[in-house]
């Protein structure tokens, strides 16, 4: 379909080969979604995937009371509906009586007075950065704990009497026994994040204000289903699919690193 131009409903279909793309690479609007999106997926697994190894690691390695209860807590964003969640953040980020700007009103009243989380487009872009990375957090923390759960005790003790910390076993330990699981999550966290992207967007801005949060899936569904351009939304889809296909790919060569075995 992306080598057709078509609205999607009329029975006609027009051949018009690799116009859809030509007319895509120079689209403003496509080039600001793809570099939205990039944004989101560059922070969103930067911060997520240092996040949860950080709790995965705390909450595996430090005994104190009430362990399985943070690791509940931590999961609890991950079961919710992206509606529920964008409802929840909609009220957080609030202008006049928002949980946020309440909370930094204690330290700058004037410089957090009626601040436009979702409507500055400067901002909005790493609000739903923010909330993207709440959600996520406690999903991958759990596998990260899965894969930490069977790094035997004895190299610990070892590198204790050697007189390595807890942060020099973090790195030279924790981080190469489970760095085939951080591997795989990097390819999640691709996927996740265009699919994610796209709901929240569709949830809390709806691409506003201006675009300023318009993503790849919510460009092409506003294409193929609000402006009668069925052809061209699914030359998106195209790009779309070989733009994760690639980076994905990409991200595994790059990652790739010997097997360590005990």
């Amino acid at each position: 379909m992306s080598l057709y131009k078509w609205g999607g409903y009329s029975p006609d279909k027009q051949f018009v080969g690799l116009d859809n793309f030509m007319i895509l690479a120079k689209d403003m609007n496509f080039i600001r979604s793809f570099q939205n999106t990039i944004l989101l997926i560059v922070l969103v697994t930067v911060v997520t995937l240092a996040f949860a190894l950080v709790f995965a690691a705390i909450l595996t390695r430090v005994k104190f009371f009430g362990v399985n209860f943070f690791r509940v807590i931590f999961y609890i964003p991950n079961i919710l509906s992206i509606v529920v969640i964008s409802a929840m953040f909609s009220a957080i980020y609030d202008p006049s009586q928002g949980l946020l700007n309440s909370f930094l009103r204690l330290f700058e009243p004037k410089t957090w007075a009626g601040v436009q989380w979702l409507g500055n487009e400067k901002l909005v872009i790493f609000s739903l950065a923010i909330t993207l990375i709440w959600q996520a957090i406690g999903y991958y923390m759990v596998m990260y704990m899965s894969s930490m759960a069977s790094i035997p005790e004895d190299l610990y003790e070892s590198s204790s009497l050697d007189g390595a910390g807890a942060l020099k076993q973090f790195f030279t330990i924790t981080i190469p026994l489970t760095w085939s699981t951080i591997r795989t999550t990097l390819t999640f966290f691709v996927i996740s994040t265009i699919n994610l992207s796209f709901l929240l967007v569709t949830a809390l801005t709806g691409g506003g204000p201006n675009g300023s949060t318009e993503v790849f899936l919510s460009y092409m569904y506003k294409q193929a289903n609000t402006n009668s351009a069925y052809g061209y939304g699914m030359a998106i889809g195209v790009v779309v699919f070989v733009f994760s296909f690639a980076l994905s790919a990409i991200l595994q060569a790059i990652t790739k690193r010997d097997t360590y075995e005990f």
